[in-house]
């Protein structure tokens, strides 16, 4: 796609996405809510930010909770704003950046299903770009087989479902397997999908989603470590989109401790850092820490070339660093613990 043709059908989706861009909160804004005392201090100082008076009606006290959702719903009016205004090959872009979410929705609505959580308690928790029109039938089944009808029918991820997932996976003793068996399906056809489209959205998302791909295959590796997930079934749940494909993930799932995880990850430049200076005593980074803060440095890059897609996953993502941020910050406060007040992802 040449720059002209971008132009015509996204460039002003483009602009807008790099204006939402320049709204997000600066190393200043974040060194006066650390001085907060108080949520009505946080509230206050969010009112001078491009948040505006998001929380104007909400009664007092405020609470944290209220303040995530409250951004949340900020979000998701700008991205569902630039989804009506977009055509093909960019409507079906926005669409595969929602699919994370309802991924996450339905395993949650498959989970609470089973264990007999009321429907609308469900839908609450669900995320709003997650949401479909036949959410509520997931909740309707009963059974384990109602369940995989509804999914395999009425969602939009049914072509995932259909080649990974199975009747006989849906219990309550599989469900993070489903969910990593998804989230497998779902990265590799996203890659293949911007990899179609060439150009400079090929250059900076395929390189986005390898790295996704790849921190999801470490963390699952990590997390099955003391469980019964066996090396094979654990091989199966990587994501073969990433730098560490094949070699890594061979290592990977060879790997017995956390050192051979280490070791295999190190064998990738881009990937030896993060495991550098972690530790777990008080103010020492986490791999988590470091992986959103190499998740940050990839989006922010994002925005250095034009006319390409990626700036519109970047900047959802960067806004979701930016709500965890608001979020613990505003939890330190709530809680009285500003002893770890600072240990939040800096963006910019």
């Amino acid at each position: 796609m040449n720059e002209y043709g971008f132009n015509v059908d996204s460039g002003y989706l483009e602009g807008l996405a790099r204006g939402f861009k320049a709204g997000i909160l600066t190393q200043p804004d974040y060194m006066n809510l650390t001085q907060c005392e108080t949520l009505e201090d946080i509230k206050l100082h969010l009112q001078s930010t491009s948040y505006g008076n998001f929380l104007q009606n909400e009664p007092s006290p405020l609470g944290v909770s209220t303040v995530d959702d409250k951004m949340k719903e900020l979000l998701v009016v700008e991205f569902r704003y630039m989804r009506s205004h977009s055509v093909p090959p960019l409507a079906t872009f926005l669409d595969y950046m929602t699919y994370s979410y309802m991924i996450d929705n339905i395993v949650l609505l498959i989970s609470g299903t089973l264990h007999g959580r009321p429907v609308s308690e469900l839908i609450a928790n669900c995320h709003p770009l997650g949401s479909f029109e036949q959410m509520e039938s997931v909740c309707i089944a009963t059974t384990p087989a109602d369940l995989y009808n509804a999914v395999l029918i009425d969602t939009p991820l049914a072509p995932f479902f259909q080649e990974c997932i199975s009747q006989q996976d849906l219990d309550e003793m599989k469900i993070e397997i489903i969910r990593n068996t998804l989230y497998k399906a779902y990265l590799e056809d996203f890659y293949k999908f911007c990899k179609e489209q060439g150009g400079a959205t090929e250059d900076v998302m395929c390189g986005i989603l390898e790295f996704e791909a790849d921190r999801r295959a470490i963390i699952i590796t990590i997390n099955s470590f003391g469980t019964e997930l066996g090396k094979d079934d654990r091989a199966k749940l990587y994501p073969r989109c990433g730098k560490l494909h094949p070699a890594g993930l061979a290592r990977l799932a060879k790997a017995d401790d956390y050192d051979q995880v280490r070791t295999a990850a190190e064998m990738f430049a881009d990937y030896r850092p993060l495991f550098d200076g972690i530790g777990t005593n008080p103010g020492d980074k986490t791999l988590e820490d470091k992986f959103f803060e190499r998740e940050v440095q990839l989006n922010v890059h994002s925005f250095m070339q034009q006319f390409q897609f990626g700036v519109f996953y970047s900047y959802l993502k960067l806004k979701e660093q930016e709500h965890r941020n608001i979020v613990w910050i505003s939890e330190c406060v709530s809680q009285r613990n500003r002893s770890k007040i600072n240990n939040y992802v800096p963006i910019f």
